[in-house]
């Protein structure tokens, strides 16, 4: 199972040792895969270096400079998060090629889709009975390093293995009438969530989370949870499809 990781989980210290315990109970049950992006570290390595930021349309504009920022600021991440878990190892796409991926859009400097997975090199990680932690950073096709959705690039593990993926947000799931918690869809299909986005229940910032969990989908994922990372218990829950909303076929 693939469990991505990131956002407001990762402001606080002791919430992300939280999860990353809770994370590491769940290996019990499942071989997993973590995925994560950074968004706040990212933001604070560019900040002490005098680095702006730029968005278009979500996506965080990344120059050359920036990209260097990104890349050291996800890699001491994926590396911490690793120890947090132990039994893990922390990666990225530079390690054998892990994740291959093609500029998105030019104007968007070093952002990338991804195209490709090494999944014969988690495998072995897990084999060796290790937890591979990965990195939401990619090899483009001229050699350097693009930064890519750590959503998107979840999914797309998530496809290259054939497993299930859960993404740890900061909320419980899909609502129907939001925020009533009496309406959280416990499983929605990919018709009744694009019926859900063309009616106007599934709206902002829930949009993209659905859209990255029909991307796995897509990618040959069977199944995409979306799910609390603020509240204990909820990751198990989820996994035994119990908790947040999961999305099938």
């Amino acid at each position: 199972m693939i469990v991505k990781y990131g956002g407001n989980a990762m402001k606080s210290l002791e919430l992300r040792r939280a999860v990353a315990a809770e994370i590491a109970a769940l290996r019990a049950e499942y071989a997993l895969v973590v995925v994560h992006g950074g968004g706040p570290v990212i933001e604070r390595e560019l900040a002490a270096r005098g680095v702006p930021s730029e968005f278009r349309d979500g996506l965080r504009v990344t120059t050359p400079g920036a990209m260097d920022v990104v890349e050291l600021a996800l890699t001491r991440l994926g590396k911490e998060l690793a120890q947090d878990l132990g039994h893990a190892v922390g990666l990225t796409g530079r390690d054998d090629t892990l994740l291959r991926a093609e500029v998105l859009a030019p104007e968007l400097g070093r952002v990338g889709r991804v195209t490709g997975v090494n999944a014969g090199l988690l495998r072995a990680l897990l084999g060796a009975g290790l937890t591979p932690v990965v990195g939401s950073v990619a090899q483009g096709e001229d050699g350097g390093m693009l930064n890519v959705n750590a959503d998107t690039a979840a999914g797309a593990v998530a496809g290259a293995l054939g497993e299930g993926i859960i993404f740890l947000t900061d909320v419980d799931g899909v609502y129907r009438a939001y925020p009533d918690p009496a309406t959280r869809a416990a499983q929605l299909t990919r018709a009744e969530a694009e019926a859900g986005i063309a009616a106007g229940w599934i709206a902002g910032g829930m949009i993209p989370k659905v859209r990255a969990a029909l991307d796995a989908l897509e990618r040959g994922a069977p199944f995409a949870t979306i799910a609390s990372g603020m509240t204990a218990g909820v990751l198990a829950a989820a996994a035994r499809g119990e908790a947040g909303t999961r999305l099938v076929p």
